[in-house]
């Protein structure tokens, strides 16, 4: 038997102009329950039902977006979602609010989409 981990992943926390805003897409996307609001409610934190990792997000008042493809600012981290249906989530993904950012056939079992402020996701169907 090992030993408990020393260090564990706990959240990944995203910058963004309005956190319960963002925050209510990504329920509404992953189908969690609404964010709890933390912080004086300038913080907004959403709870993984299955367990693991929990999405956070922080205010950034001066926050812009990643130019994705283009380099001038960066991607610096994006979010792979696995998904069972690409068309289904795909469609899905577009009702909620995401905007596609490439949808070439060059990867077949993924695609690329922006969050409505513009941090850059995956679905997978890998």
């Amino acid at each position: 038997m090992s030993a408990p981990a020393l260090v564990t992943a706990g959240s990944v926390v995203l910058d963004c102009p309005d956190p319960k805003a963002l925050a209510d897409f990504y329920a509404a996307l992953l189908g969690w329950a609404p964010p709890e609001l933390i912080y004086d409610d300038t913080w907004a934190r959403l709870v993984n039902p299955a367990g693991g990792m929990v999405l956070e997000f922080q205010p950034a008042p001066d926050y812009q977006p990643p130019t994705w493809p283009d380099p001038t600012r960066p991607q610096m981290f994006h979010l792979d979602l696995r998904v069972l249906d690409l068309a289904a989530a795909a469609e899905h993904a577009v009702a909620v609010g995401a905007t596609p950012l490439d949808l070439s056939d060059s990867y077949p079992a993924f695609q690329v989409y922006a969050d409505p402020v513009g941090h850059p996701f995956c679905l997978c169907a890998c």
